[in-house]
């Protein structure tokens, strides 16, 4: 549980106080972690207790599976969609919603080992193996998180760029300041992180509801995209395919969802109190990926609704800018509030895998070799880190930005090696009596499905690593 000096509760509607440790201003930056997941945040969120309606439940619980959606849509994500519209039209839907189902399954699982164990899946697979072999999974989640980070400094310069003008290097510079946006969610508490996360999702999710509709797609063939069609394991089709897959399903939501699963406060000691944090923890998480999977439909209809036969130089965020207020490009709706408003989007995609990417580095960190440090500080290190390559390719080709968008995808594909390293251990523990007991282990179809989802996109992102490489060469 949460001491006194490191967490307060600030009101009866479950609201948090500082997320910030104290003990860690006093003792240092750099402490030992042996207590439970993100101890500062660990069953701080009340959740009513006894009777309550269905609905009432479902808000209390309501927050962490918007914090792992941000995954699902951040500027990774992007690119892929958009050139799959432009290219192949409403083809790859189809893609998009098998990754969010596969997401929505390994989601699961992730919250129920956090609730059921009382381990984030840094702490169970430490506690399965060992000091050696976790300081290597550490470093290599690490790096994983760094390529997500390095991912966000990109789409942040670009979309300052896009905004204001701001030379590259002055944006990527700039996108070290958003730590000072974590020194003032360190203060709120984590229920008002959690709605300022949806608050930005919607900003996005409106965006492109409203660009979607002035772009007028052809309805029938959207929900026709739906199917799978053979036509997908074309060559050309089956690369971007494979690179849509790779970037929806990241390594570190499922670390960061088996965590602040844990945030919510019921009693842990009786099971039907478990099984329902079971239940609503899904619930919360099923519905904000579904929200990822509509904005990710949206960036594909946008793609094939505008661009769809005229694909070719859409490969950046900048040529998508300005081709949005192109009529050569997007037709007769193409405006400059249009492209505007997708880089808004933009902005708001970073900054919300900024706060996402914060509490995963501290999840692993503190899980994998038991050390913690303030939120501000691993932030501010680990954003430095990130912005150095990004500056080094910045200034070598004198602010291309086709040269950053080339390092967005070789981030992308470092994920990809990552994957399977989060993947078989999550369903490895969920899929054992012994830790989860005869109640909470995977059903034979769920542990069947997971081990599928599991080969099928370590092979699948092999593949994708293999064909990224070969381009090189």
């Amino acid at each position: 549980m949460v001491s006194e000096q490191e967490s307060t509760i600030l009101d009866v509607d479950g609201d948090t106080g500082s997320i910030g440790s104290e003990a860690n201003v006093r003792q240092g930056l750099i402490s030992s972690a042996n207590g439970p997941s993100l101890e500062e945040i660990n069953s701080t969120v009340s959740v009513p207790k006894g009777r309550a309606t269905f609905g009432r439940m479902l808000l209390a619980y309501s927050g962490p599976g918007a914090l792992v959606a941000v995954g699902y849509m951040d500027p990774g994500n992007w690119i892929t969609s958009i050139r799959g519209g432009a290219q192949f039209g409403y083809l790859l839907i189809s893609v998009i919603l098998l990754s969010s189902v596969i997401a929505m399954l390994l989601q699961y699982m992730a919250a129920k080992l956090g609730v059921v164990t009382g381990m984030d899946l840094a702490q169970a697979t430490r506690a399965h193996t060992g000091r050696k072999l976790g300081i290597v999974l550490w470093i290599s989640t690490e790096l994983a998180i760094m390529a997500t980070d390095i991912a966000e400094v990109i789409g942040g310069a670009i979309a300052l760029n896009l905004l204001f003008g701001l030379p590259l290097v002055v944006g990527v510079v700039l996108t070290v300041a958003d730590v000072l946006l974590l020194l003032l969610l360190t203060a709120i508490g984590f229920r008002k992180v959690e709605a300022i996360v949806v608050s930005l999702i919607v900003v996005i999710l409106a965006v492109f509801v409203y660009e979607v509709i002035i772009a007028q797609p052809v309805w029938a063939e959207v929900f026709a995209g739906l199917l799978p069609r053979s036509q997908i394991l074309h060559p050309s089709e089956l690369t971007l395919a494979l690179g849509i897959v790779g970037a929806t399903v990241m390594p570190h939501n499922l670390y960061l969802h088996s965590s602040i699963a844990q945030t919510r406060n019921f009693d842990r000691s009786d099971q039907s109190a478990v099984a329902t944090a079971v239940k609503f923890s899904t619930w919360d998480s099923n519905i904000q990926l579904s929200m990822a999977f509509i904005v990710n439909c949206l960036l594909l209809i946008v793609g094939a609704a505008m661009f769809f036969g005229r694909s070719e130089g859409l490969d950046t965020f900048g040529s998508l800018y300005r081709a949005l207020e192109d009529p050569m490009k997007a037709g007769a709706v193409a405006s400059p509030v249009l492209a505007t408003l997708f880089a808004v989007a933009l902005l708001a995609s970073g900054q919300n895998s900024t706060i996402t990417g914060t509490l995963t580095g501290q999840v692993v960190m503190e899980g994998f070799i038991h050390m913690k440090m303030p939120m501000w500080a691993r932030r501010l290190i680990t954003r430095v880190i990130s912005v150095i390559p990004v500056l080094v390719v910045t200034i070598m080709f004198h602010g291309d930005e086709n040269a950053l968008d080339n390092m967005l995808v070789y981030s992308q594909v470092f994920l990809s090696i990552a994957l399977p390293l989060s993947i078989v251990p999550l369903v490895m523990f969920t899929s054992s009596t012994k830790i989860m007991g005869e109640r909470f282990v995977n059903p034979r179809w769920a542990t069947a499905v997971g081990w599928v989802c599991a080969i099928a996109l370590t092979v699948l992102n092999a593949q994708l690593v293999w064909q990224t490489v070969a381009g090189l060469l």
